[in-house]
């Protein structure tokens, strides 16, 4: 059957991209040290999953854990390794600025943005840490990212399916919303369906433990998610 959705697996390690990549994953998003959340991950890892995994990459651009409001130098190493990551032959970046006041830092992404042109940004879920998310999807939008990674501002997609719908309506055809954190085959029908979504984001880690190097069952709830996107109805909106 034909699959209707984009599916994108986080991973911080080649072998899990190769695994999520043979499980029929759409696009990676690769990270270092997903247990924080992700940060950038090293030129190295990046070299290596772009000479040997074949579908799209995005890479995280996050100088390190914890908030997302940057000091100048960090704001300065974020643009280098935007520009390690278009040499490593990513095809795409996945970031978020906030400012003071837990708004959406407007100047400082599209200056990203721009360093990144002309490879996609996803803005992630820094989205989820703004005061006011509606707010924060007209600024993102402003920006001229591609993508929100978000959960509608809960700790999961699930919990956050009616504000994920709200946010999908409001974005219509002007940005793409990605639901994310929390998702697996057992609830991703469930999210697609009450959201509208058209993209899903899992890096699996309610089935799979971070760190675990069981690249096989990696593998294998991949192929469930995609089996289950490819039987569920195209999105309402």
């Amino acid at each position: 059957m034909k699959k209707k959705y984009l599916l994108e697996i986080s991973v911080e390690s080649l072998e899990g991209a190769m695994a999520a990549e043979r499980g029929g994953a759409d696009r990676i998003e690769l990270c270092g040290e997903l247990s924080v959340g992700g940060i950038t991950p090293s030129a190295e890892l990046m070299g290596a999953a772009r000479e040997q995994v074949h579908m799209p990459i995005f890479a995280m651009i996050r100088p390190r854990a914890g908030n997302f409001v940057y000091s100048d130098e960090e704001f300065a190493e974020m643009k280098r390794a935007i520009l390690r990551a278009k040499e490593a032959g990513m095809h795409g970046v996945v970031l978020g600025i906030l400012k003071q006041g837990r708004g959406v830092d407007i100047g400082r992404t599209r200056e990203l943005i721009e360093v990144a042109w002309p490879l996609p940004v996803t803005f992630h879920r820094a989205f989820d840490d703004a005061a006011d998310l509606r707010r924060a999807l007209e600024d993102v939008v402003q920006t001229r990212a591609a993508r929100v990674l978000t959960s509608g501002g809960a700790a999961g997609a699930s919990a956050g399916a009616a504000v994920l719908a709200e946010l999908v309506a409001a974005a219509r055809d002007r940005i793409i919303m990605v639901p994310g954190a929390g998702i697996n085959a057992e609830n991703a029908a469930e999210i697609l369906r009450k959201s509208g979504a058209s993209e899903i984001h899992s890096g699996l880690s309610s089935t799979i433990p971070y760190g675990s190097r069981n690249y096989k069952k990696l593998e294998d709830e991949v192929r469930k998610l995609v089996e289950l996107l490819a039987s569920v109805g195209w999105p309402k909106y």
